[in-house]
């Protein structure tokens, strides 16, 4: 024990003769620019994986995170008449819209005159026969500025085959 005791006193007094100042973690200050990113990313697939199992989506979660985290892409899922139930944080980014102004709305909001009625057409066709699509279209922010947004969009299908749900993948593109 004493020798414990000994070893303590001498780690004590080689502490004592550095010359340098120990400051409390408190004092730092930290910079983290990606952090409220990252929390939305996380916040996002949490909620996306509730509605996976509240609706008992037969979809692997993994493509939702690749979807999500590795391509960076906006999701938005709608219900089957197409009224959005659910929109991804960075949604922001692309349309200034936030997710909660969107909810319960019809993805058509973001279209105009400039929006191709022949793509449009594609995606509607897409929809009714519960197909998988992906499109260009030019959509309108909350400015009314236009940009090109590629969408893939699929029916999502639950356990007994049934159609629960719309997906979007969206990306704005030049």
């Amino acid at each position: 024990m004493n020798e414990l005791r000994d070893y303590d006193n001498a780690n004590i007094k080689f502490r004592k003769s550095l010359k340098f100042t120990m400051l409390p973690v408190l004092s730092w200050d930290f910079y983290a620019p990606n952090y409220e990113d990252i929390k939305h990313l996380e916040e996002d697939y949490n909620s996306l994986l509730s509605l996976v199992s509240s609706n008992s989506w037969n979809i692997d979660p993994s493509i939702i995170d690749k979807k999500l985290r590795t391509d960076k892409n906006i999701i938005v899922v709608t219900d089957t008449q197409l009224n959005i139930v659910f929109a991804t944080k960075n949604m922001w980014n692309m349309s200034q819209y936030r997710p909660e102004e969107i909810l319960g709305k019809s993805p058509k909001m973001f279209q105009g005159e400039l929006t191709s009625k022949s793509t449009l057409k594609i995606v509607s066709n897409a929809i009714k026969e519960k197909n998988s699509f992906e499109v260009t279209v030019v959509n309108y922010r909350k400015d009314g500025s236009t940009y090109n947004c590629c969408i893939q969009g699929e029916p999502i299908f639950d356990r007994n085959g049934n159609v629960v749900n719309f997906i979007a993948y969206e990306k704005e593109v030049a």
